[in-house]
């Protein structure tokens, strides 16, 4: 670029600095694995999604291997700041959230059962999918995602994989062939998202031709990767952070969401091996082109 084209493009070339600094700032702290459903002007959002089988590289010999990631967390504001950090229940060992809550539930108050719901742990599921519509963002679809979500969309999982009624067929709603199509319908109510009218579609193939879907399958992340030991502080560790939060005295936190009640997933049947596809000679058809804790993240990021 000359210098006098410099001097003539000087004031598009600070907007387009403008913008690209907003970018960078919005998405600062973005994982670009992780997917989010989007709303639209009147607060609902429409997404469809295929949630997918173990990842391969989680999967070691025979040894079953589940389709989810189980991480419970605390989030919450007190005098000294924000607690924001992976519990340790999650590796079953004692976490010191966990211990100061116990103190508040057993002493019989009011204040102190309060205090307790309060602090209590969120709990979170971490899935591989696969986007089929995102009308948010179509640039989306086509592309393997990580997805977080909570206790009512776990539920409807299993409620499709054991089925309250005899006439309902279980579906393993992570299977590539036989799985289903999840519809994601968001609600804003009351301010919050709402999902009780998502739902799975009727079971059908991802894909008829498994080159295609064996590429899908290879583009998946590991799940394993959300509970290594290295993604949890010690508890000597979080129990320095906790008494800053709190300056060493139990003072009522401020919360934005509600934490969710752990729900026991040993009754489901983990898929235990890598999916097996079919070697075929024919040319595949090409794809389509296209609440860690990132909203509490942002609220401690805007103190």
């Amino acid at each position: 670029m000359s210098f006098a084209e410099l001097k003539r493009k000087s004031q598009a070339n600070f907007e387009f600095l403008q913008k690209e600094i907003e970018k960078t700032s919005s998405n600062s702290n973005a994982d670009e694995r992780l997917w989010k459903p989007g709303l639209d002007s009147s607060g609902s959002g429409y997404a469809v999604i295929r949630f997918l089988p173990p990842p391969e590289q989680d999967i070691e010999g025979d040894t079953p291997s589940l389709p989810w990631a189980k991480l419970y967390s605390h989030a919450f504001q007190g005098p000294g700041g924000w607690y924001i950090e992976n519990s340790l229940t999650t590796l079953n060992q004692k976490d010191p959230v966990g211990e100061v809550n116990r103190q508040h539930w057993n002493a019989g108050t009011e204040e102190g059962k309060e205090l307790a719901r309060k602090q209590k742990r969120r709990l979170s599921y971490y899935s591989n999918i696969y986007v089929v519509k995102d009308t948010n963002d179509p640039n989306n679809e086509g592309k393997v995602f990580l997805y977080r979500y909570g206790k009512k969309i776990f539920d409807k999982i299993l409620a499709a994989m054991q089925p309250e009624f005899q006439d309902e067929t279980p579906v393993d709603v992570f299977d590539l062939w036989e799985g289903a199509n999840f519809k994601l319908k968001i609600k804003t109510v009351a301010g919050f998202w709402n999902y009780d009218s998502s739902e799975f579609d009727s079971p059908s193939a991802l894909s008829s031709d498994d080159s295609e879907l064996e590429a899908i399958y290879k583009k998946e992340h590991s799940l394993r990767a959300f509970t290594t030991p290295d993604q949890f502080k010690t508890y000597e560790e979080l129990q320095a952070r906790l008494n800053l939060v709190l300056n060493s005295a139990p003072a009522a936190p401020v919360y934005r969401e509600e934490a969710e009640v752990p729900v026991p997933v040993e009754k489901v049947a983990a898929v235990s091996s890598a999916p097996k596809f079919n070697t075929k000679s024919e040319p595949s058809p090409v794809a389509d082109d296209d609440d860690a804790l990132s909203y509490f993240a942002a609220l401690a990021n805007e103190d």
